[in-house]
């Protein structure tokens, strides 16, 4: 009797390995992002060796509480990549928006208003990047990159030097630790409302895209623009939304970096529009579209935020490393989507 109950789930681990494969077989899409899960993992194992203390409760706050906003832009950057297009405004909305939100907050407007009208920027420059591509035919990249100049020379109107948040602004608060977990000594498990927020957003983009109209339309848009306007789907309406929904997130993504850093500079989110689309294809995101996931761009999010964790904890790693690391691990990460692009094919 014992026999055939230690023998049962030894049969059962080849059974779930064919599993496996036949799922993988079938969707080969989910390759590069069971890629940077394991990358993660295998990161987080070489850092708590190499270094130590890194699983733990505090590194996991740090990690979470630091790229909240990297999430939130690679959530929206997620919903543009999936139709084929990509989004270079939103590291600039997100320095508008903190520079304008704060100097108003200053001021004494209401800091709801003020944190409305930070998310409102990204929604509007969102939304003349949609009007620019889908009813004036300008290219994507070409468009949102007037954005990025146009938002970066506002915030540079509006005020070459840091603006600071006042210490009692409410802002503030969605910065504010929260104890979750009361770990030995300082170990704990803590949390913002702007990673609260963080995981709305990734909670809500993954019902929008996967149990929507919307959501199906905008995969069949970046697999074939065309057929989907054949099909009858709302393909201008859908693109639209789209760089809406990249824009707003990137303004929800500079509150929540402003309040955790209390200030609002021209120069914040230099490169991050980068970052963004680094961790979408490192989540799986296919560049031309069709396939990926969200929870794979959180995943390509955390990926480049252990690596800066990582570097900082050697010491010895220039800063500039990581730039090379990060096009390195994206290098990778472009070929094994040709190559489950090819397989597709076949």
């Amino acid at each position: 009797m014992s026999t055939m109950t230690a023998s049962a789930p030894a049969r059962e681990l080849p059974t779930r390995w064919k599993r496996f494969r036949r799922s993988l077989r079938a969707n080969p899409s989910m390759l590069p992002t069971l890629a940077a899960v394991a990358l993660f993992v295998a990161m987080l194992i070489y850092g708590e060796l190499a270094y130590g203390r890194i699983l733990q409760l505090n590194t996991m706050s740090n990690l979470l509480i630091n790229n909240a906003h990297l999430v939130i832009i690679a959530v929206g950057m997620t919903f543009v990549i999936l139709t084929g297009g990509i989004d270079l405004s939103v590291g600039a909305v997100i320095a508008l928006s903190s520079v304008a939100g704060v100097m108003l907050a200053n001021t004494g407007v209401n800091a709801w208003i003020a944190t409305a009208v930070m998310i409102l920027i990204g929604t509007l420059i969102g939304s003349i990047s949609g009007v620019l591509i889908q009813y004036f035919d300008v290219q994507p990249f070409i468009a949102t990159l007037a954005m990025m100049f146009l938002g970066r020379g506002l915030a540079s109107m509006l005020s070459t030097e840091p603006q600071r948040l006042d210490n009692d602004s409410p802002i503030r608060a969605l910065g504010t630790p929260i104890k979750v977990i009361d770990g030995p000594k300082v170990n704990d498990l803590v949390v913002t409302i702007g990673v609260l927020l963080a995981v709305v957003v990734v909670v809500a983009a993954f019902f929008a895209l996967h149990r929507t109209r919307t959501g199906r339309t905008v995969y069949a848009i970046g697999g074939s623009e065309n057929s989907a306007q054949l099909m009858g789907l709302p393909v201008h309406r859908t693109k639209m939304f789209v760089y809406i929904v990249s824009g707003t997130l990137a303004g929800v993504a500079a509150v929540v970096y402003t309040a955790r850093l209390g200030m609002g500079q021209n120069i914040t989110g230099v490169g991050w529009e980068l970052d963004a689309i680094a961790a979408t294809v490192i989540g799986g995101t296919l560049l031309t579209g069709g396939a990926g996931y969200v929870l794979g761009s959180v995943v390509g999010a955390f990926v480049l935020g252990l690596m800066n964790v990582l570097v900082t904890r050697d010491g010895t790693i220039k800063p500039e490393m990581v730039t090379i690391i990060t096009g390195g691990i994206l290098l990778v990460f472009v070929v094994l989507q040709r190559a489950v692009t090819a397989r597709q094919r076949e």
